[in-house]
């Protein structure tokens, strides 16, 4: 489910979260609520694109992945994950969980 919140700067972001509660993936900053609704409209539609999860390595030497649009900006980012296998559940559960039913 998407949850959209403001941050501690006043600004709006959202957070997909699997059904256990875990945050899978979450966005920038946004001025306004309805520009953050707009990303999460494009997380879903992009999530549905393989080719827009881009892998990449921290300094820590963890994995993550930011889920990009078509004009290539980084819509969501996901949490660090020790494993290859742990990231691609990860994006396996973004594919599965970024629908419109969850955008509430």
């Amino acid at each position: 489910m998407f949850e959209i919140y403001k941050d501690k700067s006043g600004k709006f972001r959202f957070r997909l979260k699997a059904k256990n509660g875990e945050i899978i993936c979450a966005s920038q900053a946004y001025a306004s609520k309805g520009s953050c609704v707009k990303g999460a409209h494009s997380l879903i539609t992009n999530a549905k694109k393989k080719k827009s999860f881009k892998v990449v390595k921290n300094r820590a030497g963890k994995l993550f992945f930011n889920v990009v649009a078509a004009n290539n900006k980084v819509v969501a980012t996901s949490q660090p994950y020790k494993t290859e296998n742990s990231l691609n559940k990860g994006i396996d559960s973004v594919r599965k969980n970024a629908t419109k039913k969850n955008l509430s």
